[in-house]
């Protein structure tokens, strides 16, 4: 036990901390949060100190050439905090590092004992919860920093900057900027292409079946579905070959038409039904352990529609605000006072009927498993009630704190009892089937039912009662209904199913299936279609496909699920202290030894500039259509370029529709495409002056309209429509208006100049003379009066733009620019729109909508920006290299003079003296 002292330092990782863990320890403490890592791998070569920039390594920030050292710095918006932290540190006595309890909070206790460099006694504290009794329980029993945990997390992030940082410039230079690569993250995305691959190559079937209905001469009847005729069975969509739509076993299995249907039912109508089978089995399901981190996420998106951000997001509040325990974890363990309040619950709120003789304990299932850890519970020993929580806490605090609640509970409740009943009738030859569910003791399922709001109606729900009937009875048949069936394809992840599968196949950690998704929707690999119900899935996008056609045809190692799966038992390894992080780390990036072995990521990247063809491995075939005589036409690809996907078919290229899925872009989707983009535009209308059509346009820079033809001998007048227009709903007299600019609205009384209303290159705008005002979004160029106009030039230039200025924020915000790392941003400046990397701007192009702006455009905005500042730069430093030249030679040159003078001067001056 560390003696605690009167003046000792509280290292918390998150504010949300301090104020309860500081109540919680009282006097002779002070409380301070590291506002999670203080330290972290440099973002490029321009964050290394000096000495490291010219390395071979630099870019890295991991030196791969000596025991895989990492660089660490401080980033700058930490540099505040840390000087906070080591000014608390000089009155402090000791020090506890009270981070989280897994390996990232490990990780930044370690880092603030590197860089704080204490001089006093350094403690670790751990607490599963944040509650009075175990804070103070953690601080009798502090320990000191895990060094294997801190290794395997320094191991894990080195990876995956090595993995990211060597994969991801060949995705930028062969598909396109503001992509990435991940040890887990394209092993992801991999999975989200993979379903949809299956969903594109499915062939729909259909067959047909028929349920009837049944009674005896007295009491209820039944209903049944058609389950064989003769010797083969009703088919089920399992029984289809997905990718032809055809039986896999046709000898097994009857697939009716309609037409076959109606005529087994004409067969069937006057016979008698006869029972040929009555069994009953008893009924006992288990409850479902405790939450992982994993689990509440996929309960929370069912139940909720929550996305795993949402549900983590949460759960943090309520951890931190000493409601739940930690909400990372893959344990389903519970400690002996969770047990214990639990059953007192069971006790109290069901009844002694719904307790068991004694504890449920419940193995973890998950791969490489950290059971030290505990399951996600209510906190403390006495977990209150979420009824008395519900004005205290926010709604989807409550909704997460309630299902955690039950959950808890129903895990240590007695399991439910009950018995089924199949029963089979046969008409004929015809076989029908039912079954029914009867519970005779709710058990858990009075407290919690998997999937469902509200118990009680799950329990009705569950049930399905049939009435007593003993074989060889004879039923009347009341009524064949036919049913028809079709085959549909698997369905696409949802974010709740794509964390099953990663917990399932040991790819990830609880921990980071958050960031995961978060990355591959940053990343525009994957998106969500709106309207499409509580827990819309995951579509990827084209540039999801060809990403993944780049890393599995030249590095299947890195996508391999095992391989991957395997890594995460290795770090696993590392962190018990069983596996030696440098040598694995070699083999990882440099190769193995003997035959079999790992040929390394370095090896596998050296050669593929220049092995990867740009041109094949951006483009999808979707099809070859048929020509009318038979032969195969020109085949129809989706292509990946610089600025998005497209359709491309010989020469011809169109554009994709934006949200439209993959599998629903068939070679008829494609043609229709086509077909639509090669029909000329119908015109709005007619302008009534000139008599030329009026056409509404979407071009290169956004949509725009048009008066007249080419065809007219003269070249058509556009305009750009302005911001908030919307090209569907735009009518000619918005047309005509837009078209009418620059206008004219009067003569300034006192300049007697012409005041002008216009939509510019910055947007719309009034001028006198040398003034100009913009006019923001209260005025239109269109509809501006004069006196609006002569009051908006009455105010000053530069208030209206300090009055903008301090509103300003991105109008945007893209990722991370691969050349100072900084976020690149959409910006509304004084002289209009601009893009930002933090280190060069540059300007939209003049008739550039701000919604067209992609973050490859705004990539290529700025590279060539710093391009011509670099020329300019250039120019400037040689005009001033020669203003420089002549400015020395002029002062030489009246240095010289004086010099000269100053000579002549006194030679006449002896001379004088002389004579």
């Amino acid at each position: 036990m560390a003696t605690v002292n009167n003046n000792a330092l509280v290292i918390v990782e998150s504010p949300n901390k301090v104020k309860t863990v500081g109540k919680y320890l009282g006097p002779g403490f002070t409380t301070e949060a590291s506002v999670g890592h203080i330290r972290d791998l440099p973002k490029g070569t321009k964050d290394l100190p000096a000495e490291y920039k010219k390395e071979p390594w630099a870019r890295l920030g991991v030196n791969v050439d000596h025991n895989f050292d990492p660089i660490y710095i401080i980033p700058a918006d930490k540099v505040k905090q840390v000087k906070k932290l080591k000014a608390l540190l000089k009155t402090a006595s000791a020090v506890y590092l009270a981070t989280d309890e897994d390996r990232e909070g490990e990780a930044i206790s370690w880092h603030l004992r590197e860089v704080l460099k204490p001089r006093v006694p350094v403690y670790r504290l751990v607490f599963n919860e944040i509650t009075e009794e175990a804070v103070k329980a953690a601080l009798k029993a502090p320990r000191q920093i895990d060094e294997d945990l801190v290794k395997a997390q320094e191991t894990r992030r080195i990876i995956d900057r090595l993995f990211g940082y060597e994969i991801s410039p060949l995705l930028w230079y062969k598909i396109h900027n503001n992509l990435s690569a991940g040890r887990v993250q394209s092993a992801a995305v991999r999975m989200i292409v993979e379903r949809e691959r299956e969903r594109i190559a499915f062939r729909s079937a259909e067959y047909w079946s028929l349920q009837g209905r049944f009674h005896p001469q007295s009491g209820q009847g039944l209903t049944a579905s058609l389950i064989s005729v003769g010797d083969r069975s009703i088919p089920g969509g399992k029984d289809f070959n997905p990718d032809t739509g055809t039986l896999i076993k046709p000898e097994k299995f009857i697939q009716m038409s309609e037409a076959e249907v109606n005529s087994l039912i004409a067969r069937l109508a006057e016979k008698e039904a006869q029972v040929t089978q009555v069994t009953e089995s008893p009924y006992s399901p288990k409850p479902a352990p405790p939450f992982t981190t994993s689990t509440l996420q996929q309960e929370a998106g069912r139940k909720f529609g929550f996305s795993s951000k949402m549900t983590m997001s949460t759960a943090q509040s309520l951890y931190e605000n000493g409601y739940i325990t930690y909400m990372r974890t893959d344990s389903t363990n519970l400690s002996h006072e969770a047990i214990a309040a639990s059953r007192r619950i069971i006790a109290t709120h069901y009844g002694a009927d719904y307790l068991p003789d004694s504890p449920r304990f419940y193995q973890t299932r998950v791969k490489n498993a950290q059971e030290a850890h505990e399951a996600i519970r209510p906190a403390g020993s006495n977990f209150a009630d979420p009824a008395q929580l519900r004005g205290r806490l926010r709604p989807d605090e409550y909704l997460l704190y309630d299902l955690i609640w039950k959950r808890t509970i129903a895990c240590q409740m007695k399991n439910a009892q009950g018995f089924t009943k199949e029963i089979t009738v046969d008409v004929d030859d015809a076989r029908f089937f039912t079954s029914g569910k009867t519970i005779t003791f709710p058990g858990f399922l009075r407290a919690y039912v998997e999937g469902s709001d509200d118990p009680n109606l799950e329990l009705d729900d569950q049930e399905k009662t049939l009435p007593d009937l003993a074989v060889g009875q004879t039923l009347a048949v009341d009524e064949l209904l036919p049913q028809q069936h079709t085959t549909m394809p698997k369905p696409r992840y949802t974010e709740a199913a794509l964390i099953k599968e990663l917990d399932r196949m040991g790819i990830g950690r609880p921990s980071t299936f958050t960031a995961i998704i978060d990355t591959i929707m940053n990343r525009q690999y994957v998106f969500k279609k709106k309207g499409a119900g509580k827990t819309p899935p995951l579509i990827p996008t084209w540039t999801a496909f060809v990403v993944c056609q780049l890393l599995e045809s030249h590095f299947p190692e890195l996508v391999d699920y095992d391989f991957t799966a395997e890594m995460e038992s290795q770090l696993d390894e590392i962190s018990r202290g069983e596996l030696n992080c440098i040598e694995y780390l070699k083999t990882f990036y440099f190769g193995g030894t003997g035959a079999g072995a790992h040929p390394g990521l370095k090896t596998l990247t050296e050669s593929k500039v220049s092995e990867i063809n740009a041109r094949d491995i951006s483009q999808i075939l979707i099809g070859t259509p048929v020509n009318p005589d038979g032969t195969p036409g020109e085949p129809v690809y989706v292509r990946v370029g610089r600025y998005g996907p497209f359709l491309q078919q010989g020469e011809n290229q169109t554009g994709i529709p934006d949200m439209l899925p993959p599998d629903e872009l068939t070679l008829e989707k494609a043609e229709e495409l086509f077909r639509n983009a090669s029909q000329k535009e119908e015109p709005l209308g007619i302008d009534p002056e000139s008599g030329k059509k009026i056409y509404v346009k979407v071009g290169r820079f956004g949509p725009y309209v048009q008066r007249g033809d080419a065809e007219d001998g003269e070249k058509p007048q556009n305009a750009s429509l302005l911001k908030g227009m919307n090209p569907a709903t735009l009518t000619l007299g918005e047309a005509l208006g837009l078209l009418s600019l620059p206008r004219t609205l009067g003569v300034h009384p006192e300049s007697g100049e012409d005041i002008v209303a216009n939509n510019g290159r910055f947007g719309p705008y009034v001028k006198c003379g040398s003034e100009t005002r913009s006019l923001g979004i209260e005025f239109s160029p269109i509809t501006i009066s004069l006196a609006e106009a002569l009051d908006l030039l009455a105010k000053p230039k530069f208030a209206r733009r300090s009055e903008t200025a301090k509103k300003s924020a991105p109008l945007k915000t893209f990722g991370d620019s691969p050349v100072t790392g900084n976020p690149v941003q959409l910006m509304d400046g004084r002289y209009g729109p601009y893009v930002t990397d933090g280190a060069t701007n540059a300007s939209l192009p003049r008739d550039m909508a701000q919604e067209e702006l992609t973050f490859e455009i705004a990539l290529d905005l700025l590279e060539k920006r710093a391009a011509k500042g670099k020329v300019t730069r250039t120019r400037r430093t040689t005009v001033k290299k020669s203003a420089a030249a002549k400015k020395t030679a002029a002062k030489k040159t009246t240095k010289k003079t004086a010099a000269a003078k100053k000579t002549t001067a006194k030679q006449t001056t002896k001379k004088k003296a002389a004579e």
